[in-house]
C-alpha cells in the first residue's frame, strides 16, 4: 500500500509539472505493454510503472487545462524515422542507443531517444494548436 501511494504520488508529481509548463499540447505514444510484459527481464519493472494510470491522468490533466493531448499511433515508428530526412530505419535494435541515419545525403547522428521525442513533438494530429472538444 505504502509503495502504491508513493507511486501514485510521483505519477501525480510528474503529470503535474509537465501541465504546468503550459504545452500547446502533449504527444504521448501508444505503447504495447502487453507486448513489453513478456518479456521476462523487464515485466516486474513494467508493470510497476503504471503507465495506463500515468496517461489517464496526464490526459485528464491536459483536458482541465485545456491542452491538447495527442496519442501518437501504435505502429508510428518515432524511433526508426530520421528526425531530419524522414528515412526510416528498419534494422534500428532496442540496443542501439544512438539513431544514425541511412541515408547518405543526411548522415544524421543523434541520441535514439532524442530523436523520437523530435519525431513525436513533430508528430501530425488532425488538430490545429489546441484543445477541441
Amino acid at each position: 500500500k505504502k509503495l502504491s501511494d508513493i507511486r501514485l504520488n510521483h505519477i501525480h508529481q510528474t503529470t503535474n509539472t509537465i501541465v504546468k509548463t503550459k504545452p500547446c499540447r502533449v504527444v504521448v505514444e501508444d505503447l504495447n505493454v502487453r507486448g513489453l510484459l513478456k518479456n521476462k527481464h523487464l515485466s516486474k519493472s513494467i508493470s510497476e510503472q503504471c503507465f495506463n494510470k500515468f496517461i489517464t491522468i496526464l490526459e485528464y490533466k491536459c483536458k482541465w487545462n485545456k491542452i491538447e493531448f495527442v496519442k501518437a499511433d501504435r505502429f508510428y515508428p518515432s524511433s526508426k524515422m530520421c528526425s531530419c530526412c524522414g528515412t526510416i530505419k528498419k534494422d534500428l535494435k532496442l540496443k542501439d542507443r544512438t539513431y544514425v541515419c541511412p541515408n547518405e545525403k543526411c548522415n544524421l547522428v543523434i541520441d535514439r531517444d532524442k530523436n523520437a521525442s523530435i519525431n513525436l513533438a513533430n508528430y501530425k494530429s488532425n488538430h490545429k494548436c489546441g484543445f477541441l472538444n
